[in-house]
């Protein structure tokens, strides 16, 4: 063993893997999980490709041939990578294996992302819809409208809204669709003045993005002494130009804001909307709703609390719930069902289609059949769950030398942390502790820019951790901040045991480095 190797199981568990001359293997569990990255050095697969190499294509039985229209019909062949079965199976089996992933850890540090468990009968359910055309007619696909009606209705009933959309692929665009309606509901009222969109530090970015994009300008409530946001700062923001409050609540803190309907109620006062961002609805669903606190729209992450795989952040699906007043602009088209069979319309003042088809039907499905495992009392077991366990882990976080949490009161699905103290004892960065604790096979987050709450670590253990998970994943945080303190350099030269080295993030701001394909790689890069 490499004196490296062996000074890395040290910090590890406090004792060496070697074993010593003629001892059994088998030894106590350590105090922590021994863990090593497979690294494969594994190239790109255009890097592995050879001209002639051929793998075996098995066409789909009965399927017709189809002569293209010369018009539509490629010059040249695509490009593609140019490999055998073994080579195709062996590349992405060993990518594979130098990732993390839900199924392999606890990512409990991908805080705001509610990466939770997602039942893998689910996906076997998504895979019978995996062959339908989003052109097919309407008759052939009864089945699968029926899914998106009462998932729609589903959701409805969850947030109090009056009707759904489930077009949008992603979060970020259930938000943009929400902005796009709030637009066309002002235009159709002759009052496009309203030009600015208000939102909170502590909601998500893509509310203030989304605004952006649009045209939108951006006002920004900062926190109170206590944490919320600034409801003072409010009655000062809010006008004639108000367009929309768009917030999340609970914000990234893990905070829920109890005077929320007193937020609605000021924004109405103006004539704006109030659009409820709900990516952090885990830890409240059954419990409260949003068309209850006045909200006239706002959407719903599927990939995040009903249990759709995130993908590496996508596909995703969003889903945007509206009043009967902004019915008339959701994206279009809609399902429609007149007792018999479901149909398809697009609403009169529609601000048309965010995406191709009616939605990520794979998702739809995964989300539907997760409600329908669980019921209306289990949403609320859900929800009653992941507060528990969040508070659970927050109790063993602040219990370790140099870790805080600002604001000093109970939190639902989140905390935002902060190493603040830790690194200004020892000079260890947060990001730091997070490679580190990737020795130990755990996923670590930070948090958005920018980093109000110094040296910061966002945690959601969601409802689909045991106690033990917790604790492992508390204790391995302990560790790292214990050989912080013993040990600084070392934690900086972390990692060991993963599969990369330290990331230079200085081309990340450089777009001209950017290589968004292969090819733009290779004429960038290697010339």
């Amino acid at each position: 063993m490499s004196e490296l190797a062996e000074r890395t199981n040290k910090h590890s568990t406090g004792e060496s893997f070697a074993e010593p001359h003629g001892q059994l293997p088998v030894r106590p569990k350590p105090p922590l999980r021994r863990f090593h990255q497979a690294r494969w050095d594994e190239p790109i697969i255009f890097e592995l490709s050879r001209p002639g190499r051929r793998g075996i294509a098995v066409p789909e039985p009965g399927a017709p041939e189809v002569e293209l229209p010369e018009a539509v019909r490629r010059a040249q062949p695509p490009r593609l990578p140019e490999l055998s079965q073994p080579h195709v199976l062996r590349h992405y089996l060993r990518l594979s294996q130098e990732n993390l992933g839900a199924d392999l850890n606890v990512d409990v540090g991908q805080g705001t992302c509610t990466m939770k468990y997602s039942p893998k009968v689910n996906d076997r359910f998504a895979a019978e819809v995996a062959e339908l055309h989003p052109a097919q007619p309407v008759d052939t696909v009864q089945g699968v409208l029926e899914i998106y009606h009462r998932l729609e209705r589903m959701l409805a009933e969850i947030s109090g809204m009056a009707r759904v959309s489930l077009q949008p692929g992603s979060g970020s665009a259930a938000i943009y669709a929400n902005v796009a309606m709030i637009r066309a509901y002002h235009a159709s009222r002759g009052e496009g003045h309203r030009d600015q969109v208000i939102t909170t530090l502590f909601s998500h970015p893509s509310n203030a993005a989304c605004a952006k994009t649009a045209g939108y300008e951006i006002v920004t409530l900062m926190p109170d002494a206590d944490g919320y946001p600034d409801i003072e700062a409010l009655k000062a923001a809010i006008g004639p130009r108000t367009a929309a409050l768009m917030i999340t609540n609970p914000e990234d803190t893990g905070i829920f804001n109890p005077r929320i309907k007193e937020f609605v109620d000021l924004v109405h006062s103006v004539g704006g909307l109030a659009c409820y961002d709900q990516a952090n609805a885990n830890g409240i669903l059954g419990i409260t709703r949003a068309r209850d606190a006045g909200f006239d729209l706002g959407h719903f992450n599927l990939h995040k609390t009903f249990s759709t795989p995130h993908a590496c952040g996508g596909p995703a699906a969003g889903a945007c719930g509206v009043s009967e007043a902004l019915a008339p602009f959701l994206p279009g088209p809609v399902v429609t069902f007149d007792g018999t069979s479901y149909g398809l319309e697009t609403p009169e003042r529609s601000i048309g289609k965010i995406r191709p088809g009616l939605g990520v039907t794979p998702n739809i499905v995964r989300a539907y059949a997760w409600i329908m495992a669980l019921g209306a009392e289990g949403l609320r077991a859900v929800a009653e769950t992941a507060a528990l366990n969040n508070n659970y882990l927050m109790s063993r976080v602040l219990r370790i030398p140099g870790t805080s949490a600002p604001w000093d009161k109970r939190r639902i699905e989140q905390v935002r942390y902060s190493w603040r103290e830790l690194s200004e004892e020892t000079g260890v960065h947060s990001e730091e502790i997070g490679v580190r604790a990737a020795d130990f096979g755990v996923h670590y987050w930070t948090s958005h820019h920018p980093h109000v709450v110094p040296e910061p670590f966002t945690l959601e253990p969601t409802e689909s951790y045991s106690k033990e998970d917790l604790d492992e994943y508390a204790a391995i945080l302990a560790h790292v901040a214990d050989e912080a303190r013993r040990d600084p350099a070392f934690v900086k030269g972390a990692p060991y045991n993963q599969t990369i080295h330290k990331i230079d993030p200085t081309p990340l701001d450089d777009p001209k480095q950017w290589a968004p394909t292969w090819r733009a790689y290779v004429r960038k890069h290697l010339g």
